[in-house]
């Protein structure tokens, strides 16, 4: 009977309903097979057997001002990440190009701080000036909270998308960050919608939050129209305020990511960092509630190889293409 209503409302949700606050019990009470199932039905029909992969290359790296708890690059923070500037085009243009050749379909420069700005972000829009003229694949920049100008220059410099996350509820944001608020995240999500760009956005489960916090942020990229959702499951830092955190169940990160689906039908749900505390390096994920992944080095983790992941969807018979 309980299979019976996920399917009942994996296929109203097909069919155009969209769930709201008041229909999140559902995704605690129902057994997680049951919910996995319906989540393949919805990601089948809207993405078919394509999983969209992403690579990124972490531009600038440390001296963060501001305080997220999770957060390895904050300068507060005593973790001995690497510290540099941005990157040189040369070094840039090559890892993208290596990544092309692999297959991804999307090439992102990620950056620390609270904003990129100066000779650093004039540096940047060099580089995405390059990247457009060498390659094929999607360009992605996230840089923090910029102003409009910035982002048109960013899109004419041949950006398409923005990656910017909300990281968790609006309720437990300030558990997380002080030194800017939820708010200014939001605020630059409609900045870069409203000059033409494409947003990604997404956040971090197992900071503390509840599973209300995980349903309520769902809900807010929902009502953003956000089409690409990294999900991130904390890898608890040392020297970060985290770090003794317990990692979560893989039962709970299936259920997370099924419930994203089921709130956001068509948009991409991406694994990102933390696919390692899945039992199956995420093939049961990317065979339900996933229709993408985030591909290669994180930025102060370690992913999944490109090959080694392009491998998995061919025994998946999955696709990027």
């Amino acid at each position: 009977m309980i299979l019976s209503k996920a399917l009942d409302i994996a296929r109203d949700i097909v069919d155009g309903k969209r769930l709201t606050a008041a229909d999140v019990n559902f995704f605690l009470t129902t057994p997680l097979d049951d919910l996995l199932t319906g989540a393949r039905l919805i990601r089948k029909n809207f993405f078919g057997n394509r999983v969209d992969l992403c690579t990124i290359i972490n531009g600038k790296s440390g001296r963060c001002s501001e305080d997220c708890k999770y957060c390895a690059q904050a300068a507060r923070h005593h973790t001995g990440v690497d510290v540099y500037d941005f990157l040189s085009t040369d070094e840039i243009l090559t890892a993208a190009l290596v990544n092309e050749r692999a297959g991804v379909n999307r090439f992102a420069i990620v950056t620390s701080g609270r904003a990129l700005d100066g000779k650093n972000f004039e540096r940047a829009i060099e580089a995405y000036s390059v990247l457009r003229g060498k390659l094929k694949i999607g360009l992605c920049a996230s840089h923090g909270i910029l102003n409009g100008e910035q982002l048109r220059r960013l899109k004419a410099a041949g950006v398409t998308r923005y990656h910017h996350n909300l990281e968790t509820s609006r309720r437990f944001f300030p558990q997380i960050c002080t030194m800017h608020t939820f708010d200014d995240r939001i605020a630059t999500i409609n900045l870069a919608q409203g000059v033409g760009l494409d947003v990604c956005s997404g956040g971090i489960i197992g900071l503390g939050e509840t599973w209300q916090d995980r349903f309520d942020l769902a809900f807010e990229l929902a009502a953003l129209k956000i089409d690409s959702i990294p999900i991130n499951v904390l890898t608890a830092i040392k020297g970060t305020p985290l770090e003794n955190l317990p990692p979560l169940e893989p039962e709970d990160i299936m259920r997370t990511l099924a419930a994203f689906r089921y709130i956001n039908p068509t948009a991409n749900v991406r694994l990102a960092a933390g696919r390692k505390f899945l039992r199956d390096d995420g093939a049961c994920a990317l065979q339900s509630a996933a229709s993408a992944a985030i591909t290669g080095n994180m930025l102060t983790t370690v992913s999944n190889n490109v090959a080694d992941d392009m491998r998995l969807l061919r025994e998946l018979g999955l696709t990027n293409h």
